[in-house]
């Protein structure tokens, strides 16, 4: 084992001592009880909804509790950070109303982003190296894929432990003749070995389990060969959660068979362990079996597609909190938003994301939105997403409202053809002047198939007297007058009896109106359209197969 000088040498010297961290962040002033929850993405790809889903319960047991939540980036594996991906959190967290309670600008327990917290990790390497809790491995990647192999073939379990430790032991004149070579090392955790026996703990998810002891002699400080020293995840974390005073942990259950180390290093350093709480992973259904939600196959793994879709944040945080806690989804939205998250009732088995449900929670949670809410939500979304069609709403928005007001405000049935943001284009969209394209030919196959005549000729009997009224009835009377004027049957019976006699029935006729209005050969009720579109649009979008023909 080195001595104290030479393990100092390895490090800066005006690097303070673990005492110093120590009271720069001290205990929380916060009540009894109080959990201090965070979430630690690491930036090595998009936002996944797994993120969410963990900040949602990180976010809503610090409240309950008094306590205070945070997002802190682990950024330490350099070489897979994606640029951008941090910038991506912060708007995922934005958009669903789990923003941090601490930040930089705010809090005390920072830096939040593990690369600027280097110093304080060498600290307690160094520290541990001090007193033989860990030591300097020179193991070259050929030789550690070497004992890799070897321990394959005699069938025991991967990793840095017994006879394939190889600097484990070593003397110290051997790490002093590395070290003058120059030659890289990483420092290792000096575990207890194979002696480590079993291990039991309680998950506040799954109770209490048991499990093999760590073995593993783990990283803690990557190569020395880095410009900058930064610790694996699991030393950073057991280091970050101490001295930001962390006092319960929220993860996914794939970091179950971490807790073993964890709990060494929390030992070894002498620090209170946090409590653990392992969720289930949101699942996918594929064919008839489930999976875990992919990011590399599933775009829904990715908050990125929730946001450019345009799902309501409170549906989204809905539907997620019922996945947690079933009992959530019997409620009305606005109640299972307030009720408490529980972790005692979160399920183990995994929890199906199934977007036909979500959709249908967010129609109808839209359909409770008063219509100029509903456009204050379309245009923050488009301002991004589809900026054409929030210059379009915006230069027309009493029409907007209007439009959404059809068959909708007031009414105990209301429509629910809008199920996330980017459905109103499709839906609404041809209400808009700049969005709209007039048809002009009236021989277009949406008219009908009937004599471009025919069509304009009933066109121009409806304008003649066209009124702008309310009463349904009597506005569609306005059709009927111009189909019996121009020989079109009065009802589909009577058309498909004799149809040598007619060009058409009112319903042929209807369809006529319904496309130069529309576009499209479904709406809502003709009458509702042309209130909301105003006497005036009616007539030119009517008028326009006249213009073209």
């Amino acid at each position: 084992m080195l001595d104290r000088d030479e393990i100092d040498a390895l490090f800066p010297s005006d690097l303070p001592e673990p005492a110093s961290w120590e009271g720069q962040y001290p205990p929380r002033d916060l009540p009894a009880g109080a959990m201090v929850t965070r979430l630690g993405p690491s930036p090595t790809g998009f936002a996944h909804l797994g993120g969410v889903y963990v900040a949602m319960l990180d976010k809503d047991l610090a409240r309950q509790t008094g306590g205070v939540y945070f997002v802190r980036v682990e950024d330490t594996d350099t070489a897979r950070t994606v640029e951008g991906a941090t910038a991506q959190f912060d708007a995922a967290f934005s958009y669903f109303g789990v923003t941090a309670d601490e930040t930089e600008q705010n809090g005390a327990y920072g830096p939040y982003t593990q690369s600027a917290r280097e110093r304080i990790y060498l600290s307690y390497a160094r520290e541990f190296l001090r007193d033989g809790r860990a030591y300097l491995c020179f193991a070259t990647k050929e030789e550690l894929a070497a004992a890799a192999d070897e321990q394959r073939a005699a069938k025991v379990p991967t990793g840095y432990h017994g006879r394939w430790a190889l600097w484990r032991d070593a003397p110290a004149e051997r790490v002093r003749a590395a070290l003058a070579a120059g030659r890289p090392y990483v420092v290792r955790f000096r575990s207890p070995g194979e002696e480590a026996g079993r291990v039991t703990f309680t998950d506040l998810v799954r109770g209490e389990l048991s499990a093999d002891a760590n073995r593993n002699d783990v990283v803690i400080l990557k190569s020395s060969d880095n410009p900058t020293r930064l610790p694996t995840y699991h030393f950073a974390h057991v280091v970050d959660d101490h001295l930001m005073r962390v006092t319960h942990v929220i993860r996914g259950d794939e970091w179950l068979s971490s807790v073993p180390v964890h709990l060494q290093l929390f030992a070894a350093a002498g620090f209170e362990p946090v409590a653990y709480a392992h969720i289930a992973p949101l699942l996918k259904q594929d064919g008839s079996a489930k999976r875990k939600l992919s990011k590399r196959k599933d775009p829904e793994a990715s908050v990125e597609f929730f946001i450019a879709a345009g799902y309501p944040a409170p549906a989204m945080l809905y539907y997620l909190r019922g996945l947690i806690n079933g009992r959530l989804a019997e409620l009305p939205l606005e109640q299972a938003l307030r009720e408490p998250l529980r972790l005692s009732e979160a399920g183990v088995s995994g929890a199906l994301v199934d977007l036909v449900k979500l959709e249908d929670i967010s129609a109808d949670h839209i359909a409770t939105m008063a219509s100029p809410a509903v456009l204050d939500e379309v245009l923050a979304w488009a301002d991004t997403h589809d900026t054409e069609l929030a210059a379009a709403a915006r230069a027309e928005p009493e029409l907007a409202v209007r439009a959404l007001d059809i068959e909708r405000a007031g009414v105990d049935n209301p429509r629910k053809d809008l199920r996330k943001w980017s459905d109103f284009r499709p839906v609404y969209g041809y209400f808009f002047t700049a969005l709209f394209e007039a048809v002009t030919d009236p021989a277009d196959g949406r008219l009908g198939g009937l004599a471009p005549e025919v069509t304009r000729a009933l066109c121009a009997d409806f304008l003649a007297g066209y009124q702008d009224l309310t009463d349904g009835d009597a506005w569609f009377g306005q059709i009927r007058a111009a189909a019996a004027a121009n020989g079109f049957a009065s009802s589909p019976k009577e058309y498909k009896a004799n149809k040598d006699a007619y060009p058409g029935s009112i319903r042929e006729a209807s369809q006529v109106i319904r496309v130069l209005l529309t576009g499209s050969t479904r709406s809502p009720g003709l009458h509702l359209v042309a209130n909301a579109l105003g006497e005036a649009e009616t007539r030119r979008r009517v008028g326009a197969v006249l213009d073209g023909a």
